[in-house]
């Protein structure tokens, strides 16, 4: 799929009863119940909703943002990126291709591995990954953090001959010597005050995030400069009248658009309940869902929570399959369009009781 295909108009997605104001908030004054603009303009709120999402802070990586522009780096995270990752890959003649995942939270936490192992399978269809070096660095201290995928995962890793180096964190790239410079991690993912430098042929990578300036500069965040909600009624912790949806949130889901469409049910159910006067009612079940595409053809359909799998088939998701790769290349683009953007979707917890019972027999 282009990436045109994969692109909306803000205009053509806003619901016609809303006001759509185009401009940037600089500050937030909730103690006035008040937010102020770029352009000047001030706004004021009974309710809010604080959905930011997060920023992409190649900005934390000396070097990254002026290297994006070079020969042999990408990023999938950016839409001004994305297509110059596959023309790498195809244009690959040899050497290291290093993939990177930061120190960070991050949005969709099992991208920088897909792209890895596309590469990998793009490689294999050219004749040349025989020439390859695979290296994927991670700051993490495994492959992936739910323990339901991870042996999976690791048999991918394994059978792709793909270096996986743990407690790495880039911090440095340097386009004229083409080496990135990595710190070395400790157990806690602290710096422990080594470095180590790879060179590289190709390097992909994964971005440290941040929520944007003006949330993480308010009294909404935590000391992680995100925003400070209650796990399972997404309310603000200091402020009742306002909540959160989505990646600005510090609750403890990967941060995916999965997670979103189960977090819209509760802010509907909770809003309302506080606009009427009473407590929030409903409870986030802490779902979220990353497609971890592992070839051109097979995906790992992993769907979890803060304690592990929350599978919405009666089958093993575990598992790479077809059947996976057919939904997250045919059923979920019309999904998120036509359904979850739209607010008709708001996860798959109803269906996923009704496989439970098939499941349990």
């Amino acid at each position: 799929m282009s990436l045109e295909a994969n692109r909306g108009k803000q205009k053509d997605l806003i619901p016609k009863n809303a006001t759509w104001i185009q401009d940037k908030v600089q500050k937030f004054e909730p103690a006035k119940n008040s937010v102020k603009l770029r352009g000047g303009d001030e706004i004021t709120y009974d309710y809010m909703v604080i959905a930011m999402g997060v920023q992409l802070r190649y900005d934390m990586i000396k070097g990254a943002k002026e290297a994006l522009d070079t020969p042999g780096v990408c990023s999938n995270y950016s839409p001004f990126y994305v297509e110059k990752h596959y023309k790498e890959a195809m244009n690959f003649k040899g050497g290291n291709a290093l993939y990177t995942f930061p120190n960070t939270p991050i949005k969709c936490a099992g991208a920088p591995q897909k792209a890895c192992y596309i590469t990998d399978s793009i490689l294999r269809q050219r004749g040349v990954r025989d020439q390859a070096h695979m290296i994927y660095a991670t700051s993490l201290k495994r492959l992936f953090g739910i323990e339901s995928y991870l042996k999976s995962l690791e048999k991918v890793a394994r059978d792709k001959e793909i270096d996986v180096r743990t407690r790495r964190n880039l911090i440095e790239v340097n386009t004229n010597d083409r080496i990135a410079t990595f710190e070395l991690l400790d157990e806690e993912a602290k710096p422990t005050g080594k470095t180590e430098q790879i060179e590289y042929s190709l390097l992909h990578i994964g971005p440290p995030c941040s929520t944007p300036e003006a949330l993480r500069n308010s009294a909404f965040v935590d000391k992680t400069g995100f925003m400070d909600v209650d796990g399972g009624s997404l309310q603000s912790k200091k402020y009742p009248n306002v909540f959160g949806v989505g990646d600005c949130m510090n609750t403890p889901n990967a941060k995916t658009a999965a997670a979103v469409s189960s977090h819209l049910k509760t802010i509907e159910k909770n809003l309302t309940q506080v606009m009427q006067g009473n407590r929030p009612c409903m409870q986030y079940d802490g779902y979220a869902s990353c497609p971890l595409v592992v070839s051109t053809n097979r995906v790992i359909l992993a769907e979890f929570g803060p304690r592990g799998a929350m599978e919405t088939t009666p089958f093993d998701q575990s598992k790479p399959t077809y059947w996976a790769y057919l939904m997250k290349r045919y059923f979920m683009p019309a999904l998120y369009w036509n359904g979850l953007i739209k607010g008709y979707w708001n996860g798959p917890a109803t269906l996923r009781n009704c496989t439970r019972l098939v499941k349990s027999k």
